[in-house]
């Protein structure tokens, strides 16, 4: 049997040397962006660069072959056309990585071409949230450990968002917060930038008959379909359940806003029928929280299944909320799927 206890602090460390390198390729997008000619690089130096160090990090603290089924490939910056990316990118890594060079890097990044049907492996979604990077707004490093298809550990570092539900979501936070479980053993809260420090547990309220609620969802209306998400929400109106303004967040902090009570219902409509998620953008957001007591399930109630490869292919869509909430938004989806 794994150790645990071992993978989530091999992870923790991970994941906040990830956060440190996309801080500071953030912190610097117009310098990285004059560097490599292109508005978008930011976010591309700092994936690739993010990945390199989570499985970098992992290899050094964890016995035995990694694992590692990560979103990035190295083809892109071994294409000599590419070769500022690449420079850009080394440079970007030095953050936590001090002394690597371009052949460990790579190698490193190509680390996350794992086998996704492994009987246990890594997932990892370097930099969570790609247009709110480059807002310069809320993004995530997402990691997680999945045995026979079952998240049971997660690391969700978000170095933008504030652990002081006053402060604004949309003003990045100088220390961002980082959340880590183990199934079965309760939801913790770290300051992302200070990993050392002792973890706070984080349970949210159960809610309560006549409590308004509360919708996180995408900034981007690529990432859910909008309409069918309105149409829901006026379903459960109509239904006298209240609802306060929603929230509108970028990348898997959405599971976190849940988790922690900031939000209610965490909900991903699909933009067309044929589209699966991917398991790295849900494996360590969606345990996380369900180790505060969400109710994380695909919109027609199904539990996410992790063991079908790189695709949530036997799931459609994503609902999270707290159990009492759960029912009654499911009852809301189906009603409205099948209303003209």
């Amino acid at each position: 049997m794994p150790d645990y206890a071992k993978l989530l602090e091999s992870a923790i460390a991970a994941v906040a040397g990830a956060c440190r390198v996309t801080r500071a390729v953030q912190s610097n997008m117009q310098a990285v962006a004059r560097i490599v000619k292109d508005d978008k690089s930011p976010v591309t130096v700092a994936d690739y660069a993010s990945q390199a160090v989570v499985a970098r990090g992992l290899r050094e603290r964890l016995d035995g072959d990694l694992v590692l089924v990560g979103e990035e490939t190295s083809a892109f910056l071994r294409n000599p056309e590419n070769e500022a990316h690449l420079e850009a990118t080394v440079e970007a890594a030095r953050e936590a990585w001090p002394d690597v060079s371009d052949r460990e890097l790579l190698g490193a990044i190509d680390a996350g071409a794992g086998d996704p049907h492994h009987a246990a492996f890594w997932t990892l979604d370097p930099i969570d949230g790609t247009k709110g990077f480059l807002r310069g707004g809320q993004y995530a490093v997402s990691l997680a450990y999945i045995e026979r298809g079952v998240p049971v550990l997660g690391v969700l570092g978000c170095p933008n968002l504030p652990r002081d539900f006053s402060i604004p979501l949309d003003r990045p936070d100088r220390h961002g917060t980082m959340y880590f479980c183990i199934k079965g053993e309760g939801l913790y809260e770290l300051p992302a930038d200070k990993p050392g420090e002792r973890p706070v547990r984080i349970s949210r309220l159960e809610h309560r008959e006549g409590d308004p609620i509360t919708l996180c969802t995408s900034v981007e209306e690529s990432h859910s379909n909008f309409d069918t998400t309105r149409r829901v929400m006026e379903d459960l109106a109509s239904r006298g359940i209240v609802q306060r303004q929603s929230v509108r967040i970028d990348s898997q902090a959405k599971y976190a806003i849940v988790a922690r009570g900031q939000a209610d219902i965490y909900l991903r409509m699909p933009t067309r029928r044929a589209y699966n998620e991917l398991i790295w953008d849900h494996a360590a957001g969606a345990l996380i929280a369900a180790e505060s007591g969400v109710a994380v399930t695909d919109i027609e109630g199904r539990d996410l299944d992790f063991a079908q490869g790189q695709h949530l292919s036997k799931n459609r869509g994503i609902a999270a909320a707290p159990a009492r909430v759960h029912g009654a938004l499911i009852g809301a989806i189906s009603r409205t799927l099948v209303s003209p």
